[in-house]
């Protein structure tokens, strides 16, 4: 099967300046795949080369079959873009926003009515279709963007930070239609600055940083590549201190106390565990509870990128004011 979306050395440059420094992907059909990379790391700019917003320095990128600067018009047809920015119109209704979207995409006027109505129950705004987008929450102004987007049946979404600056409610909601989209077939290509939602929703993600892709796979396999010990949280009947014990054990390379518990950092976590169970029951301790944790995305990103995750949280947090309204 051919790739939904497939980039080859895709660079844009200002001036000395290289934005995006000749990426190469696939995005296969079918899939969520995630851009994540701090603020200026080149995400925009590469979906706004994909959607043929503005054209490549150098380099090749190919949407739908269709290469997006000598087919754009082609390619166009088989694929909804959600800016960054809510783009309805605040004086025009729900419904008259999906009407006009829907002739700007070219469906023909009579699919226009049922497809509005479709959409707007499917993402719970059709109680308010006569209502001015204007009156909206910053919420439901993000799923009536997102039903936009669709209004063509597309079989790609490129999604540009949806959820950045909504409510927890809201953030959920927009998650769960997500993912019922990519249920129904829809190719979802996610830039975020979450890194949560990128190991929640994607199949597989990729790291920008300073223009170029330094990581690409998987989030289990990136989390794996955090940490090259694996670590047990175990919690005894008593709680003395145990750490100096713990940390004489073999295949034991650290011992923390996290309140009642300790974890252990273990090159190996099968042998591991056996070497536990026998320190318990030489000093006749019963064990609690006793769990492997896995490395987070978030620790992936640092280790890959070199940066803190509170770089993504504070871009998330201007955004946020700057948005106003949310919900």
């Amino acid at each position: 099967m051919e790739p939904g979306i497939s980039v080859l050395n895709l660079a844009k440059h200002y001036g000395q300046l290289a934005a995006v420094d000749r990426i190469s992907f696939n995005v296969e059909q079918g899939e969520i795949f995630g851009f994540l990379g701090p603020n200026g790391a080149g995400k925009t700019t590469t979906i706004r080369m994909l959607t043929g917003q503005t054209k490549p320095t150098s380099g090749k990128a190919v949407v739908a079959s269709h290469d997006i600067v000598e087919e754009a018009m082609e390619a166009k047809q088989h694929f909804g873009v959600v800016p960054e920015v809510s783009n309805v119109y605040d004086e025009m209704t729900a419904w008259d926003n999906l009407i006009f979207a829907a002739q700007l995409y070219g469906v023909p006027k009579n699919e226009r009515d049922n497809r509005a109505k479709e959409l707007l129950e499917l993402f719970g705004l059709f109680e308010r279709r006569r209502d001015r987008v204007g009156n909206f929450s910053r919420g439901m102004k993000r799923r009536l963007t997102i039903a936009a987007a669709l209004v063509h049946r597309p079989g790609i979404l490129f999604l540009d930070e949806p959820t950045t600056g909504l409510d927890v409610q809201s953030l959920r909601t927009i998650r769960n239609l997500i993912e019922e989209l990519n249920r129904n077939g829809v190719t979802v290509f996610l830039t975020t600055h979450y890194i949560e939602e990128a190991d929640q929703l994607c199949q597989r993600v990729a790291i920008i940083n300073h223009g170029r892709i330094v990581a690409l796979d998987n989030p289990e396999q990136l989390k794996t590549s955090a940490e090259k010990h694996q670590i047990i949280e175990i919690s005894f009947s008593q709680n003395g201190n145990l750490q100096a014990k713990l940390q004489d054990l073999g295949h034991v390379s650290d011992v923390v106390k996290v309140g009642d518990k300790y974890r252990l950092h273990v090159e190996d976590i099968s042998e591991a565990v056996p070497l536990l169970t026998d320190f318990a029951q030489k000093n006749r301790l019963r064990i609690i509870s006793i769990n492997t944790l896995m490395p987070s995305l978030e620790d992936a990103f640092v280790r890959i990128t070199g940066l803190s995750p509170d770089v993504m949280k504070s871009e998330e947090q201007v955004k946020k004011e700057k948005g106003g309204n949310v919900g």
